[in-house]
């Protein structure tokens, strides 16, 4: 998912702002403020993932303790 938000926030700042009507140059601001959203759920993402394979070592590690 990095990777095509990348592209796409690469692709978004190659627009020519100044060629855009005012309709338009609000529709790039908020498409950048999506792909910001998204990008910052991208990144929490990776941390619950973190998170998770600790949770699930402990709990292994719980259970394998708990069976001696």
């Amino acid at each position: 998912m990095a990777d095509t938000i990348a592209e796409t926030v690469d692709l978004l700042y190659t627009i020519d702002q100044d060629k855009l009507t005012v309709d338009q140059q609000i529709a790039l601001g908020g498409a950048l403020a999506t792909l910001a959203q998204a990008e910052r759920l991208d990144q929490i993402n990776e941390r619950l993932r973190g998170i998770h394979q600790v949770l699930n070592t402990w709990a292994m590690k719980a259970t394998v303790d708990g069976g001696r």
